[in-house]
């Protein structure tokens, strides 16, 4: 086999793993834990039906591929909980080692292109960073809402951890802040998250 092909295989399986990185947030109707790769494929369909209220013109697909990859590294790094401070001290470490591995199963100039995405997504700069974050928490806060509240509950997290969180939804879209806003409110008023 052509030595291209099988690191673009090898990758493909690889990122396989993410379907086995579970997150603190559960599936909507009170399921299971969502794992890391339905994640990113519902936030990806999810900038695609909404990107007419991103701040900005955006590249849609680049935004989409942003949102398909932005986890991959949690197959080694493991998943840090929005809400945890102690877990987020060490973050970056750990991402940045998973990035250089995984990433470097590919073909050097699809390493660098998908690693060039990963960072612009980090760095949170072009209007595609801001959608695509917009979106990172536009969709674990659905699904909670979905679930009365019980993630937030079950961990302690107070309306204005979850405000401080979503600052950057208004970056990318205002009017998507808005919906954010009225869903803390309710959730406030009924109970879910704590003043």
């Amino acid at each position: 086999m052509d030595e291209r092909l099988k690191k673009q295989l090898d990758f493909s399986l690889e990122i396989d793993k993410e379907k086995n990185v579970f997150r603190q947030t559960h599936l909507s109707q009170h399921g299971r834990n969502e794992n890391d790769a339905e994640h990113a494929w519902h936030m990806a369909i999810m900038a695609y039906l909404l990107r007419e209220y991103s701040n900005e013109e955006v590249d849609i697909a680049k935004v989409m591929l942003m949102c398909l990859i932005h986890d991959i590294v949690e197959i080694d790094a493991g998943d840090t909980y929005a809400y945890d401070p102690e877990g987020k001290t060490t973050q970056k470490a750990r991402e940045d080692a998973a990035k250089e591995r995984i990433f470097s199963l590919l073909p050097e100039d699809q390493k660098a292109e998908l690693i060039a995405l990963f960072d612009e997504f980090e760095e949170f700069q072009t209007p595609e960073a801001k959608f695509a974050r917009a979106m990172d928490n536009l969709q674990p806060l659905i699904l909670n809402n979905s679930n009365g509240g019980g993630d937030w509950k079950e961990h302690g997290v107070s309306a204005d951890m979850v405000y401080k969180r979503q600052e950057r939804t208004k970056l990318g879209s205002e009017k998507l802040y808005e919906i954010t806003d009225k869903i803390i409110r309710e959730n406030i008023r009924k109970g879910s998250l704590a003043e």
